[in-house]
């Protein structure tokens, strides 16, 4: 099975897409550019969804839905948003087809345009804060703590599976308060719920900053992102949080009369991550044969499976492998019993090392006399004989270990793949021959970041939080600068 993947220093994108279609997570779909997920890959997703769910619920934050479609002339209102989204809106110009004159086919009713053209959303920030005007009178009906999980359109002509497409899954978090500290307070909060998540359930070191002006979300004051470093060099924005200030509150005359009695406008946040998160986990952690799953997103945690010669030895096996099982399962392992004899072991042990199961154990008579089974783990691909006594407690302490390793690897290669430039020179030399995070001094101006991104495809990815002030030089101006920015080449 592994054979059938192009390897990863041949060609990562290939790679990438042999393996995201091999391990079953997705596929092309016949509506261009759109893809559609399938039920391992959706498992991992939900996996993920479960688990911010929970993290913004205890947070103190609320699920809700709203309009798929939007007015047009809600767009018309921030003219920095739809300045942003207007050339990857989808319309949806007419409500109504009919058959063709000559009966043999179908055709969109002129008779049935709109009379005002629905925008699919790209996000959702013109509808809900439409709606807020609604929900919002006083201080005391704030703040306003709510998350949507949604799809979104935004009209790619480039796509790739999960990383870009025209359609995708996501949560978008919107939230109304009182006072700027609050809303920053908020935009901050959300943006390390997104690094926990990452680190702690992705297995994927990120770094947290602040977009430079000319990268901020359309329409916001300051846009706060977390930025993962992927196996071939490039980075990927892997999340982000935005301070909207009041604008989309003046926008839409979203008033509030404060504890003083005076009217004020209300202060936004908006908050979201994707299934670009799906793309993010395969590259980060992958290797030739296949995904590299961490456990805690693993859809099947352990796969056991039965070695044996005849039908005897397999019902003996049936019966010895569902008892570890069902002590696996009550400590919260996911696991699966794969006895079905239409493939042999071989098969099955390339299957699930294709598809990242983070554990795989081979029972067969010789194991079931000494007590033992064969553990085998997929991030490093040992092998070890374990005694059944206490197998639950072992499995889970690996389990552990196997989580703590695919961090401790990625953020081994992320230091590894960090650089500082001092020159043009040096900064070009290291995108092009080592790829990584570049840190080096920018003088502050749109005019150079845009400047340096057309002549080596670099992009700011962000200004780190944890920045240290450093005079230096720009490295494309000479001109002075206070501190180091993080460019990378980027998905």
């Amino acid at each position: 099975m592994g054979k059938e993947i192009t390897s990863r220093s041949e060609n990562y994108s290939e790679w990438y897409q042999d393996l995201v279609i091999k391990a079953d997570l997705a596929e092309n779909s016949a509506v261009r550019g759109c893809m559609v997920i399938k039920p391992y890959g959706y498992a991992i997703w939900e996996k993920m969804q479960r688990a911010l769910d929970q993290m913004f619920k205890d947070t103190g934050h609320s699920n809700a839905y709203f309009p798929l479609f939007i007015p047009k002339s809600f767009f018309a209102k921030e003219a920095a948003h739809i300045e942003g989204f207007a050339k990857e809106c989808a319309v949806v110009t007419h409500y109504r087809l009919r058959n063709t004159a000559d009966g043999k086919g179908i055709e969109v009713d002129p008779d049935a345009k709109l009379e005002e053209e629905l925008i699919v959303r790209p996000t959702s920030e013109t509808i809900i804060w439409n709606t807020y005007r609604n929900w919002i009178q006083s201080y005391r009906d704030l703040p306003i703590l709510v998350n949507q999980w949604a799809n979104v359109v935004r009209w790619e002509m480039r796509t790739r599976l999960f990383l870009r497409t025209a359609e995708f899954l996501w949560q978008e978090g919107h939230t109304a308060h009182a006072s700027a500290e609050e809303a920053m307070e908020e935009t901050t909060k959300m943006l390390g719920v997104y690094a926990d998540f990452a680190e702690n359930w992705m297995a994927m070191p990120v770094i947290k900053g602040v977009k430079t002006a000319n990268e901020r979300f359309a329409g916001a004051v300051e846009t706060f992102c977390i930025e993962a470093l992927m196996q071939d060099g490039k980075a990927l924005q892997a999340g982000t949080s935005h301070f909207l200030g009041q604008n989309f509150a003046r926008a839409f005359d979203v008033k509030f009369t404060n504890k003083a009695g005076v009217q004020d406008y209300v202060w936004a946040t908006s908050w979201g991550v994707s299934t670009r998160l799906m793309g993010a986990l395969v590259m980060a952690h992958s290797d030739d044969d296949g995904l590299v799953l961490p456990p805690k997103l693993a859809p099947i945690q352990v796969v056991i499976v039965p070695i044996y010669k005849n039908e005897e030895q397999l019902a003996q096996l049936n019966e010895y492998s569902q008892k570890i099982k069902k002590s696996l399962e009550a400590r919260g392992i996911s696991v699966k019993y794969d006895n079905r004899d239409t493939h042999k072991p071989g098969w099955k042990f390339a299957e699930y090392e294709l598809k990242g199961v983070p554990v795989r154990i081979a029972i067969g008579p010789r194991d079931m006399e000494n007590h033992s089974v064969e553990v085998a783990r997929r991030d490093t691909k040992e092998k070890a004989v374990y005694q059944v006594v206490d197998l639950d407690v072992k499995i889970e302490h690996l389990l552990n270990q196997i989580q703590e390793n695919i961090y401790n690897k990625a953020l081994s290669f992320r230091e590894t793949a960090t650089w500082k430039a001092d020159t043009m020179a040096e900064f070009t030399d290291i995108l092009d021959n080592k790829g990584g995070f570049v840190h080096a001094h920018w003088d502050g101006t749109t005019e150079t970041e845009l400047k340096i991104k057309e002549l080596t495809k670099a992009t700011i990815r962000c200004i780190p939080l944890d920045n240290k002030p450093e005079s230096g030089s720009c490295i494309l101006t000479g001109k002075p600068s206070t501190q180091r920015v993080v460019f990378a080449r980027a998905y």
